[in-house]
C-alpha cells in the first residue's frame, strides 16, 4: 500500500501566502513573534518589506491590522489560535468585526494536536468564540490542498475571515483534479443512506476511515466535509439528514459551540433528527504527542468508528 502523503496545514498556509504575494500586492502579513512556527516566515523571506513582526503583542497586532485595512491593504494577522481568538478576542470583535473590516486572521496551532505544549496552548474553543462575532467567516481546512484554497478564497473575499490551521502533519485527501473550494459550500466525499457524518478539519480523514470500516459491516455512511463553519452549508446538511435520519458531527474542537453546535442549531430548525457530537467533551487537553492525544480523545478513525457504531446501536 502506498504511503499517504502528510503535510501540516500551517505549512500550506505559509507557502500559500508567499505564492499569492505577487497576485495581491496590497497584502501585508503581520505576526506576533512566531513567524517560524506559523510559517509566515516563508512570506517574510520573499517579501520582507510587507511583513511586520508586532512582537508578543497580539491585541496590538489586531489593531494594526484593522488600521492597515482602512488604508486599502489586505492585512493577514497571524499567531497561534489561543492568542488570535483568545487573548485578542476583544480587539477582533471591536476593531475588526464591528466595523466589518477586510482583515484575514491566520490562526495556527489550533486544537489538541498542538500536543506537548499542553492545555494552555491547545485552543479547542476558538471556533465557538469566532462564531459569535457577527459577520465573521470561519474556514477550517481538512488538509494542505484545502488550506491553500482557503487562503486564496479569503484574499478574494471582502470582509473579516478567521482561518484555522494545525501544527501536525496530516494526510492529504483533496489532491484530485476535480477538487473545487467555495466559501459557504460543503462537499459530499462519500455517499451513504444509513448515517451522515459531518466533519471538519483533520477529522474529515478520520470520518472517511470510519466510513470505510462501517461499510465492511454493511453500514453506508455519508461523509460531508464542512470547511466553512460560518456561513454553514445548511441546505446540504439538511438534505443529507432527511436522507439518512441520523447525523454525527466530528471536529478537533470542543463539542460546545463549534461545528456540532452549528449543525444542531441548523437541524433543530430545519430537520430534527438524532445527533451525536464527536469532539473534545467539555475538558481541557493535556501534554502528549499529537497522535496519542487524538487516539485518547477518540478523534482518530478508530474512535470515530466506535462512536458512530454505538450511536447507531
Amino acid at each position: 500500500m502506498a504511503e499517504v502523503k502528510k503535510i501540516a496545514t500551517r505549512e500550506a498556509y505559509g507557502n500559500a501566502l508567499a505564492e499569492f504575494g505577487e497576485d495581491y500586492p496590497n497584502m501585508v502579513v503581520l505576526d506576533a513573534d512566531l513567524a517560524t512556527a506559523t510559517k509566515t516566515g516563508v512570506f517574510k523571506k520573499k517579501y520582507p518589506e510587507r511583513h511586520i513582526d508586532c512582537g508578543i503583542a497580539e491585541a496590538n497586532m489586531m489593531g494594526i491590522a484593522a488600521g492597515l485595512s482602512l488604508t486599502g491593504k489586505i492585512p493577514v494577522a497571524s499567531t497561534f489560535a489561543m492568542f488570535a481568538a483568545g487573548r485578542a478576542f476583544e480587539q477582533v470583535r471591536n476593531s475588526i468585526g464591528y466595523p466589518h473590516l477586510n482583515v484575514k486572521i491566520g490562526a495556527t496551532h489550533a486544537g489538541i494536536t498542538v500536543g506537548e505544549d499542553g492545555a494552555s496552548h491547545q485552543c479547542n474553543e476558538d471556533i465557538a468564540l469566532m462564531r459569535t462575532i457577527p459577520g465573521m467567516t470561519i474556514l477550517n481546512p481538512a488538509d494542505a490542498v484545502e488550506a491553500r484554497a482557503c487562503v486564496k478564497a479569503a484574499l478574494d473575499y471582502e470582509g473579516p475571515v478567521y482561518m484555522r490551521f494545525g501544527r501536525a502533519a496530516v494526510p492529504v485527501i483533496n489532491d484530485r483534479e476535480d477538487y473545487k473550494f467555495e466559501i459557504g459550500k460543503g462537499q459530499v466525499l462519500r455517499e451513504g443512506k444509513d448515517v451522515t457524518i459531518v466533519a471538519t478539519g483533520i477529522l474529515v480523514n478520520s470520518a472517511l476511515e470510519a466510513a470505510e470500516r462501517l461499510a465492511g459491516e454493511g453500514v453506508e455512511a455519508e461523509v460531508i466535509n464542512i470547511c466553512t463553519i460560518k456561513p454553514l452549508d445548511k441546505e446540504l446538511i439538511i438534505s443529507s439528514a432527511k436522507k439518512t435520519g441520523k447525523v454525527v458531527t466530528a471536529e478537533e474542537h470542543t463539542i460546545i459551540g463549534g461545528l456540532g453546535g452549528a449543525v444542531c442549531e441548523t437541524l433543530s430548525e430545519g430537520c430534527p433528527v438524532p445527533v451525536c457530537r464527536i469532539g473534545i467533551e467539555d475538558v481541557f487537553g493535556e501534554s502528549g504527542s499529537a497522535g496519542a492525544l487524538i487516539a485518547k480523545y477518540g478523534l482518530d478513525g478508530e474512535g470515530v468508528y466506535r462512536k458512530v457504531k454505538a450511536f447507531l446501536a
